[in-house]
């Protein structure tokens, strides 16, 4: 037996619907999961890629395609293709609840990754595991914000769980060549951005081997770049300062 199907209707399935509102009418476009983001960004360039079917729905999980002269109304125009890019670009992602979910547990995920890649406990120079990190974003009831990237959430995760627990940055290791004549007023200059300076060596020039916290970086490549006019020379020892082993709560 065949099962009738009407003709402005089709059923899709494992789909990402993009929604927007125009003219007083709902118009929606189907799209595979995880890839709408990539077209936003710029990542995916191939429409076929990112949508599930060219039509234009007025609810697509119904398979209700709209109407020719409802198109011509609200964008001026019946050519699908272009009207799924507009809606593609500007429309609103429609996401389950049980979906949401999962991308906050992920970004949760993602968060408690880059402190723990980024961080140490500064007494022993040792890194805490991803999931040491996670069990004390729950203690402070780290709550995910969907809209910010996970790299500034990491950022913020830091600053909190400095107030808990013992925590900083990994401190990166650096070497630096002065020139002879401008060596004590930029270190005096370069002082306040150094966590420890590790040696000094006057020979013909002035060599530096310190630790500094990362986000001091390019303050400190700037500033020596300026001074001595690029007769400078600095190199990076190690991105991240820590001891072998993870660090565990007691």
């Amino acid at each position: 037996m065949s099962i009738f199907t009407p003709t402005n209707q089709i059923r899709l399935t494992n789909v990402a619907v993009v929604r927007m509102k125009r003219a007083g009418k709902r118009f929606e476009i189907a799209c595979y999961k995880n890839k709408v983001v990539g077209w936003r960004n710029g990542v995916e360039k191939d429409l076929d890629e990112v949508l599930q079917t060219h039509s234009v729905f007025v609810n697509v999980s119904k398979g209700q395609v709209a109407k020719k002269e409802d198109l011509i109304s609200a964008f001026g125009t019946d050519d699908q293709t272009e009207i799924c890019k507009q809606i593609l670009t500007k429309g609103e992602v429609q996401v389950s609840d049980k979906e949401r979910h999962t991308q906050l547990e992920q970004m949760f995920r993602d968060i408690a990754t880059i402190v723990a890649d980024k961080c140490v406990n500064p007494e022993t120079k040792r890194p805490y595991t991803v999931i040491l990190i996670e069990r004390a974003m729950k203690d402070i009831h780290y709550s995910v914000k969907p809209n910010k990237s996970t790299k500034q959430q990491a950022l913020e995760v830091i600053k909190q769980l400095k107030e808990k627990m013992k925590i900083e940055r990994a401190h990166m290791r650096l070497r630096f060549i002065l020139p002879v004549n401008e060596e004590k007023k930029l270190k005096e200059k370069l002082k306040p951005l150094i966590k420890v300076i590790e040696s000094e060596d006057y020979s013909q020039q002035l060599e530096i081997v310190c630790l500094i916290d990362p986000g001091c970086f390019r303050e400190i490549d700037e500033l020596i770049k300026k001074e001595t006019k690029g007769k400078d020379s600095l190199e990076v020892l190690n991105l991240k300062d820590v001891e072998e082993g993870d660090e565990k709560f007691e």
